[in-house]
């Protein structure tokens, strides 16, 4: 790259940075506005005083709406950013402002309105759409498309995560391991200037318990405990949603092939609905559900914590297959937070003379649930580190994922999500 064009990929870096930064600020907000206009307040607090048919409604319209806009503009789908710098190098997909908007609407709609799906997929998106506007603007080597892409990309997961390490681990670990010795530079500029303008108006997930760099060695002992239990989830949750996935397939899509995609909506809106009447903690991105277990501001029963666990899953399968706009990596973190925060209230049962604390666990077991789930150990060790910057969390997950890591592949293809030797 010459110093005419690496001057003009600077600007154009910084520039991709500040635009995704504002758009995913307007994102972020506007999904917590419609979240609240919707249910009349805070959901977690106003669900429960809400009629029961109203449940129903809001999340069954508002996936119909999404679907809809999706049947008109086919880029307000959810794409990973992979997929979208290989649709937009094959001129598969066009992006305009207007398709840029109605991905923010479209996504907002879904996760206010109770879908179990994550805002980190759209941001990604939300900045890559930015990046290939910008892209275009500044004429740039077509060579360089993907590049720009991840650049928006990382911007985006730094922003909405208010993380900015977090958002260049995720763009590496996906879809520019390639261009690191090059590249990683304009990666980090665009991940912290969108970071900069998100940080005044998104509310981080933020760990108050930090012990910092002191380590209590109880929770190494506890983190070799936790290994079958954490490992015994992530298999519960690869074959419950592979079986669900299978049923929708076989039974629905092959019979009702031309308005399948409205069909699923209504299903989506029943399923997610019935979520909300038992448990609105079921329901969502999981965002804050994640927030109120690493920082001990939810306490539930064991019973409870499995039957959410349950829910959690068939929502997010239920809420990909209605094409509710979002990604899974929150929705994960907030399946592993449980688990994680259910095994250290069992583990101070059975061992009295040993105590850990549950806000511990919660927070490894979100990042390793995710991280094994989605193949991205280095994406979820920085979640660890810029979440909570707690030795007591880091440490643990990177001894368990590897080995947690090595368990589940034995048995499944995490690529595919399938069982392996199935067809």
């Amino acid at each position: 790259m010459d110093k005419s064009l690496k001057l003009t990929f600077i600007l154009f870096t910084l520039i991709t940075g500040i635009i995704t930064g504002i758009f995913i600020v307007i994102y972020g907000l506007l999904t917590k506005f419609l979240s609240y206009l919707l249910f009349w307040g805070d959901p977690f607090e106003s669900i429960e005083h809400l009629p029961w048919w109203y449940l129903y409604l809001i999340p069954t319209v508002s996936i119909l709406i999404v679907n809809y806009m999706i049947s008109k503009d086919e880029s307000v789908k959810e794409y990973g950013v992979a997929e979208i710098a290989q649709a937009v190098e094959e001129n598969r997909l066009v992006f305009t402002w207007k398709s840029l908007f109605n991905k923010i609407v479209a996504s907002a709609l879904s996760l206010s309105s109770g879908f179990a799906v994550g805002n980190e997929g759209p941001s990604a998106a939300i900045g890559a759409m930015v990046a290939d506007k910008f892209h275009e603007f500044f004429k740039l080597p077509k060579k360089l498309l993907k590049v720009s892409l991840s650049v928006g990309a990382s911007g985006g997961i730094a922003a909405i995560f208010v993380s900015p390490i977090t958002g260049i681990m995720f763009a590496i670990e996906n879809i520019a391991y390639e261009f690191v010795r090059d590249f990683a530079g304009y990666l980090i500029l665009s991940s912290v200037t969108a970071f900069s303008v998100a940080l005044y108006f998104l509310e981080p997930l933020i760990f108050n318990y930090s012990a910092g760099k002191f380590i209590e060695y109880r929770n190494i002992f506890a983190g070799i405990l936790f290994i079958p239990v954490i490992t015994f989830f992530i298999y519960f949750y690869l074959i419950l949603k592979d079986k669900l996935l299978e049923f929708l397939n076989k039974f629905l899509t092959s019979r009702f092939l031309k308005y399948k995609n409205y069909i699923f909506a209504v299903i989506g809106g029943g399923v997610i609905g019935t979520i909300l009447l038992i448990s609105p903690y079921a329901a969502f991105s999981g965002h804050e559900l994640v927030n109120f277990l690493i920082n001990d501001k939810l306490h539930l029963a064991y019973s409870v914590i499995f039957v959410i666990i349950v829910l959690r899953i068939i929502a997010t399968a239920v809420s990909i297959y209605a094409n509710a706009v979002g990604g899974i990596f929150i929705a994960l973190m907030s399946i592993g937070a449980l688990v994680g925060y259910g095994y250290a209230e069992m583990f101070n049962a059975f061992f009295s003379n040993i105590t850990i604390e549950p806000f511990y666990f919660a927070a490894i077991g979100a990042a390793l649930f995710m991280g094994v789930n989605m193949k991205l150990p280095l994406t979820a060790l920085v979640v660890a580190l810029e979440i909570t910057y707690d030795y007591n969390v880091i440490v643990p997950t990177g001894i368990l994922y590897i080995i947690v890591s090595f368990l589940v592949t034995l048995t499944f293809d995490i690529h595919k999500m399938i069982f392996k030797g199935k067809k």
